[in-house]
């Protein structure tokens, strides 16, 4: 209407004098020569969207750096067209009456015909990106954040907002010329040519825009329809109607309704506000945020797709990884989150910040599962990074617990269906100094049923912002690049479409699964809180003289630099004084001032707490603690009678820590510590090959106590299951009954000696105990589902046994001298009160 009336140029400069009353742009590349843009050649920018503000700025800040204007004619070039300046898309939503949005430009192939009829004439095509709000580094507000520039076109009003906000943060990239010519080749047709030229321009406003702000996940509508095309999600549909017998219309909405229950919603402005509100969560909880190891991300993020599989120990675990990922300049994964957590208000805003959810369990709703599936697959298959926690759910003892396959399943699955770009698997250990959840996870343990998560509970856990959590520190772990591991474990894979039934299929992914757990405890991250809770834990009645903790702390420092664990692995640089004072700091560590030098100790609960952040670190002092328990007992032994008692219970301790070494690495491993433990005086050398541990009243003695109690706890558990197997007798016991029966004598042993830590007893040890003795063919199962074993059980008895003290063998004894009947009336209580609390949940 304006155009017609003639009044279009004195609103467009109304529209500049008001805008430009508050917008300031920043225009790269500073230098403009290095664009290589020709003068004396015609000149048309490229904008994306038509907007009027856009072409204003353009306009505008041409003018100042004395270039042609987009707003100016080509006549001066023998060229018809008005403007310089052409659009790839219309600003306004597409109505019934107008054009759709990505119609080729009519100036675009004005300008072809053009360069086709003159031989002599190019013209310079120059992409312009306009961003409002690109900072985010400088923004503070969330508010800002809420509009800054998005995929999505906006609208006027928007628009407007958007202008008003950030104005004064508008960032203006002119980019290198496109030489029309070069496209115009004698023997293309020019509607080919024009295709081609905007499909180039379209990929590369795509680029600058998903190097800006991400990429473009606005169309998740489309992304919905292709999931529910696919072809075994119909075919799922067809199953649904054949075997719950509803109309194919309903099955086909209930596949769209689990669809939109699972898949995220990317928005661009959301993570940037949850950006700015992390960065205050982060400095009202913790101390800081450490990283290590994230340039090898970096690298390969540009041509692999990522999957990252960090260490699962809190709810912060989710936020604390995408931060880190995002102001670092890559875009934040897509994280599998639980159903549990798609609350009101919350599961919204998660949703927006990339997560996208499925439920515990869907083995049994398979049209549940081949739209996550595939919608799993969708993601993937676009480049977009994605982050889950293998372990299932979070660790309540800080152990990492054993991997759960399911998306490890169908992560195999997708790269087995579509493998045209590497995939690469992100090991990542998160470690902290204290968990808001912690007690928690004691009461968990201790019985209590598992809260579940409600919006109540997250707003009355506000008031814990107050309290100081420490420090907390994110390590990356050494890739692993899943090509190779389906070259060395499912041969042939590449050409078989079957491979994923094939039975190699499965043990690949136990496999991965392994590694993956390994190489997270291989890039540990070990923190002051660690090495305290390591030391006074292991000490009577948790506490310890104040020189004696710095000096044995700074023992477990030398350890790890002895025999480093792994080139990841980081290790606090503060030593043994500092490590007290910080501990105390944090309120962990309690002071009794005594003449002889004051005493530092642990509260109860505080004690049971802490067991949490010694199991973090644990597998990286297992060998070292095995080896003063084997000198403790037998006082003095060979290098390869200590390395028979190593490799006795080995397999045991790799399986439950996931420890990185193999049974041919054990030697070399076990001489080096052993070389170690004499440069630290904890064992004396007796002879060429010969060893021994050092006077009992000496005080290197009693470090070399401290230092084998860290793993006695594991070793009780593992000589308390063989014991009761032994005295029940072969093909006597299934192995949950022996499962419940050593949960409930843990219980009971934990009441008449130190072990009062809830994890002593936690079954899934006692189980991962057990797997791995059928694993080792040591026991296996009747065809009744009973425990069988033979005399080699008793051996590996016999040798556990002398890893412990007198006094602990016969405290196991005395508790595990109960009766059939009493075994019986035991477990029939323990499965009424299961039956009890599934009821209760119900």
């Amino acid at each position: 209407m304006l155009r017609w009336l003639g009044l279009d140029s004195i609103f467009r400069a109304i529209s500049r004098r008001l805008m430009y009353l508050w917008v300031r742009t920043q225009v790269l590349p500073n230098d403009l020569t290095l664009l290589g843009i020709d003068p004396d050649k015609p000149i048309c920018y490229v904008l994306q969207n038509r907007l009027l503000s856009n072409v204003l700025v353009l306009d505008t800040e041409a003018g100042k750096l004395g270039l042609h204007r987009p707003l100016s004619s080509m006549r001066s070039f023998g060229l018809r067209e008005k403007h310089s300046l052409l659009c790839l898309t219309r600003g306004e939503q597409p109505g019934p009456l107008s054009r759709p949005r990505h119609q080729h430009s009519p100036r675009l192939a004005a300008l072809i015909e053009a360069v086709y009829a003159d031989p002599t004439l190019d013209v310079q095509l120059v992409p312009v990106t306009i961003l409002w709000g690109r900072s985010p580094e400088t923004q503070n507000s969330w508010f800002k954040a809420l509009f800054a520039d998005s995929w999505a076109t906006p609208t006027l009003l928007r628009q407007i907002i958007t202008i008003i906000v950030h104005g004064r943060q508008t960032m203006m990239r002119i980019n290198a010329p496109l030489s029309l010519r070069q496209f115009c080749q004698p023997d293309t047709d020019h509607e080919r040519v024009l295709r081609k030229v905007s499909r180039v321009l379209r990929v590369h406003f795509r680029r600058e825009r998903t190097a800006a702000i991400g990429p473009d996940m606005s169309h998740r509508r489309t992304l919905l329809n292709e999931i529910i095309r696919a072809d075994v999600v119909q075919e799922n549909i067809a199953r649904e109607v054949a075997e719950r017998g509803i109309s194919r219309e309903k099955a086909e909405a209930r596949a769209r309704l689990y669809a939109n229950e699972i898949a995220s919603d990317y928005s661009y402005p959301v993570v940037n506000a949850l950006r700015i509100f992390l960065n205050w969560l982060w400095t009202r909880l913790y101390n800081g945020v450490t990283v290590h190891h994230f340039e090898g991300v970096e690298t390969l993020a540009k041509d692999h797709e990522v999957i990252y599989v960090p260490s699962h120990r809190s709810h912060i675990d989710y936020l604390l990884l995408s931060y880190v990922i995002f102001t670092r300049g890559l875009m934040p994964p897509h994280i599998a989150a639980g159903a549990n957590l798609n609350m009101p208000v919350v599961g919204g805003i998660l949703r927006r910040g990339g997560a996208f959810f499925l439920r515990r369990t869907f083995k049994d709703n398979f049209l549940y599962g081949a739209v996550f599936n595939e919608y799993l697959h969708q993601i993937m298959s676009r480049g977009f990074p994605i982050e889950y926690f293998v372990e299932g759910g979070r660790s309540r003892t800080g152990r990492l617990l054993s991997a759960k396959l399911g998306m490890i399943n169908m992560t195999l699955r997708s790269h087995l269906r579509d493998n045209h770009r590497p995939l690469v698997f992100i090991p990542t250990y998160i470690g902290y100094e204290k968990l808001m959840e912690g007690s928690t996870y004691i009461g968990e343990l201790q019985g209590k049923p598992k809260e579940k998560e409600n919006l109540f509970a997250l707003v009355m856990s506000i008031r814990k912002l107050q309290k100081v959590f420490g420090k907390v520190n994110l390590s990356f772990g050494e890739p692993i690049y899943l090509n190779q591991v389906l070259d060395e474990h499912l041969p042939g894979w590449r050409e078989d479409p079957q491979a994923d039934e094939r039975p190699e299929f499965i043990r690949t992914s136990l496999h991965l699964g392994r590694t993956i757990s390994t190489r997270i405890n291989a890039t540990a991250d070990v923190n002051p809180i660690n090495l305290l809770s390591l030391v006074l834990l292991s000490t009577p009645k948790h506490a310890i003289d104040e020189e004696q903790l710095g000096e044995q702390l700074m023992i477990c420092k030398s350890l790890l630099a002895g025999v480093p664990y792994s080139a990841h692995v980081t290790v606090t640089d503060l030593d043994g004084p500092a490590m007290v004072a910080y501990g105390e700091e944090l309120k962990i560590l309690q002071r009794r001032t005594h003449p002889l030098g004051d005493l530092l100790y642990l509260h109860e609960e505080d004690g049971v707490l802490m067991t949490y952040f010694r199991n973090n670190t644990l597998h990286l002092f297992a060998l070292p603690s095995l080896l003063a328990g084997v000198f403790l007992q037998r006082r003095t032994a060979t290098t390869r009678e200590a390395l028979h008692r190593v490799r006795s219970v080995y397999a045991f301790l790799q399986a439950e820590l996931f420890l990185a070494w193999q049974d041919d690495e054990l030697e070399e491993i076990v001489r080096r510590y052993l070389d170690t433990l004499f440069s630290l005086g904890l064992i004396q050398q007796t002879g060429s090959d010969r060893w021994a541990a050092p006077d009992p009243s000496s005080i290197e003695h009693s470090r070399l106590h401290i230092l084998s109690r860290a793993l006695r706890q594991t070793l009780v558990r593992y000589h308390m299951t063989i014991t009761v197997l032994n005295q029940r007798g072969s093909d006597q016991l299934t192995q949950q009954q022996l499962e419940e029966l050593c949960h409930l004598l843990a219980q009971r042993l934990s009441l008449l000696r130190e072990f009062s830590a809830p994890e002593f007893f936690d079954k899934a040890l006692f189980k991962t105990f057990l797997d791995t003795l059928k694993n080792q063919g040591i026991v296996r199962l009747s065809e009744a589902g009973k425990l069988c074993f033979d005399s080699r059980l008793t051996r590996i008895a016999e040798e556990a046994m002398e890893l412990l003290p007198g006094g602990i063998r016969q405290a196991i004894l005395q508790v595990t001298l109960i009766t059939d009947d009493e075994v019986a009336c035991a477990l029939q209580s323990l499965e009424q009160a299961n039956a009890r609390r599934k009821s209760k949940v119900a």
